[in-house]
């Protein structure tokens, strides 16, 4: 099967058999996804769930969380990976917000990246969500499924993976697309033990290929 081939097989399929696909993370508004995505780096989007109705019931918007205390976030947060980092992140992204974007979240990756604590995949999450821009984050379930399927070749870096997948995907599926490979990653291509015997797509998928090879 063409590469070609392949992304319109897993269009087809994805359209067909996830067609709602969208961030497991539970927010009311960009701000809210904006803490939810920074917390959410080196941890599960289940864990975060469990410490955003706090935070946002305390801090429900830049203003609030920009005037809080390192200890008011960190006591909230302490649970989860890098307390000490995030909470440091949380209160200077947010009055950096309210200072230079008039208390709005920026919608743009140029300048999202500008903000403590965000770097492109952050950025790519929070367009592609909030506006449906077709920005593509890529983390490691979309690096290990993009590569094992075959939507890319010889990309070694988050960005270059980033860049093959936006090309060749629909403009106006980005967005979804994002979401398509994050949960078949987590769900059924897992990084140990993937679930190929579960896999929809296997009949395009070069590791499944090999593997029944070996």
């Amino acid at each position: 099967m063409k590469k070609a081939e392949r992304y319109s097989f897993l269009i087809e399929y994805f359209s067909n058999n996830m067609p709602q696909a969208e961030t497991e993370l539970i927010y009311d508004n960009s701000f809210q996804l904006l803490v939810a995505v920074i917390l959410s780096a080196q941890c599960t989007d289940k864990r975060v769930n469990t410490i955003t109705p706090n935070i946002f019931k305390q801090f429900p918007d830049a203003k609030t969380m920009s005037e809080a205390t390192f200890e008011d976030i960190f006591s909230i947060i302490r649970s989860i990976s890098y307390p000490n980092n995030k909470a440091r992140h949380l209160i200077a992204m947010s009055k950096m917000i309210i200072n230079d974007f008039s208390g709005e979240v920026p919608m743009s990756v140029e300048k999202l990246v500008l903000l403590p604590g965000v770097g492109r995949k952050t950025a790519n999450v929070i367009t592609s969500v909030i506006d449906n821009q077709p920005n593509m984050a890529v983390d490691t379930h979309v690096f290990r499924v993009s590569t094992r399927i075959g939507l890319i070749t010889n990309a070694k870096t988050p960005l270059a993976v980033e860049k093959q997948l936006v090309k060749n995907f629909p403009k106006e599926l980005i967005h979804k697309a994002h979401h398509w490979l994050i949960l078949h990653g987590r769900y059924i291509c897992t990084a140990r033990n993937p679930k190929c015997g579960e896999c929809g797509i296997k009949i395009a998928c070069k590791f499944s290929k090999k593997i029944q090879n070996c």
